[in-house]
């Protein structure tokens, strides 16, 4: 089983909205954080949203620039599956969304030392 497995990608039209989602599997274990990266063709992955895992004591979500505003990232209190909402879509979003957990904790709220990594959903935005 993947470590990570992301539902909710497809096609819409400029304007529209999207709601992406990723379960980890058992093996992800309580992980420092979650998020989620995209990679537009032709361009490197970029950060788009995290969020603090269970182990923190309050939420703690940042953003990437690009999607500020835009995007809203939440979790299931009950596990560590994580949702993200994406509106106001434009094409210049179109890209493979990654869902990726770190567990480091010093680390993963600068979106760094993300080890385990889905396998990617695409989104498509068209104008």
């Amino acid at each position: 089983q993947a470590p990570l497995v992301e539902s909710g990608g497809g096609s819409v039209q400029a304007g529209g909205s999207l709601r992406l989602s990723c379960e980890p599997s058992a093996s992800v274990y309580k992980p420092a954080c979650m998020a989620w990266f995209r990679q537009a063709p032709g361009k490197g992955r970029e950060p788009v949203a995290l969020i603090s895992g269970r182990s923190y004591g309050d939420v703690i979500t940042k953003y990437g620039g690009a999607v500020k505003g835009r995007v809203n990232i939440s979790r299931d209190n009950g596990k560590d599956t994580i949702d993200l909402r994406m509106d106001n879509l434009q094409p210049e979003d179109t890209a493979t969304y990654y869902c990726a957990a770190s567990t480091d904790h010093f680390q993963c709220l600068q979106f760094r030392a993300y080890i385990i990594w889905g396998q990617g959903i695409q989104v498509t935005v068209s104008s």
